[in-house]
């Protein structure tokens, strides 16, 4: 039985974890932990995610409890100060936080050289699969078609576009042999000029309670392939979550993706 610990435990994410853990046979709630002051502080973890009381009280601290496992998906600076912990504690961790700044991300992989760690922008089992179809219509397709990701989101997400958007762009731009950096076109307003053959586009919707939806545009002349992905539940991203603390266990120390838990890795 692997003991998880879920940081961020009373938002919408951390509620759907906590019920992901409740259903699943090989694992237990160990901890849950919110920021200081927080108002759900000293509530039954059960309780807060709508559960029946499960015996684990929500505190301020991730210090304050044992576990084997955590999974994070809070904010950036919270979570590469849990990282930092998890290391000093040989602990392991499932980080689904997404807005990671370059130097973050690099923390994030020297780390794993001494602890394991999965480290993806979304852990839906759709969504990877989707990857892998974005990465197989791009080495089709090449050159001769446009390349724009199209996401939509909640109006209270606050980073664009998506971490699952960029990651598209990346598996694109990878399969195409070009670099995200100096392909990626984020903006366009006003007169643009023509389409550079070269770019990867990226449009962001952010409107109403919209869980996740992510659309991968492959448009030629006289043809338009569409690879889309619609979330309608966060229950998805926390089964994944836990799917992949499940796999982490049996592994050695190292950084890995969903790709690797659902086998799709080359």
């Amino acid at each position: 039985m692997t003991r998880i610990a879920i940081a961020g435990a009373a938002g919408r994410m951390g509620q759907a974890l906590i019920q992901a853990v409740s259903l699943d046979a090989e694992t237990e709630l160990a901890h849950a932990f919110e920021q200081p002051g927080h108002a759900s502080l000293g509530t039954d973890a059960g309780v807060v995610a709508g559960l029946e009381r499960v015996g684990i009280s929500l505190t301020d601290t991730i210090g304050s409890g044992d576990f084997d496992l955590l999974i994070n998906f809070t904010t950036p600076t919270a979570t590469m100060e849990h990282l930092t912990y998890c290391q000093s504690q040989g602990r392991r961790m499932v980080i689904g936080t997404t807005g990671l700044d370059e130097g973050q991300r690099s923390e994030v992989a020297s780390v794993s050289e001494h602890m394991g760690v999965v480290f993806a922008p979304n852990m839906s089992v759709g969504v990877n699969l989707t990857l892998k179809l974005i990465e197989l219509a791009a080495r089709t397709l090449g050159d001769s078609v446009d390349v724009e990701v199209i996401e939509a989101h909640h109006r209270d997400k606050v980073d664009a576009p998506s971490g699952t958007a960029l990651r598209m762009g990346e598996v694109a731009a990878k399969a195409l042999g070009r670099d995200l950096a100096t392909a990626g076109v984020y903006s366009r307003h006003g007169q643009i000029g023509a389409r550079d053959a070269k770019a990867i586009g990226f449009s962001t919707i952010r409107a109403g309670d919209v869980v996740g939806e992510h659309s991968v545009w492959f448009a030629g002349t006289g043809e338009r392939v569409e690879i889309t992905h619609k979330a309608t539940s966060r229950a998805i991203y926390a089964a994944g979550a836990v799917r992949a603390a499940r796999w982490l266990m049996d592994q050695p120390n190292g950084l890995y993706d969903m790709q690797d838990v659902l086998g799709l890795s080359d």
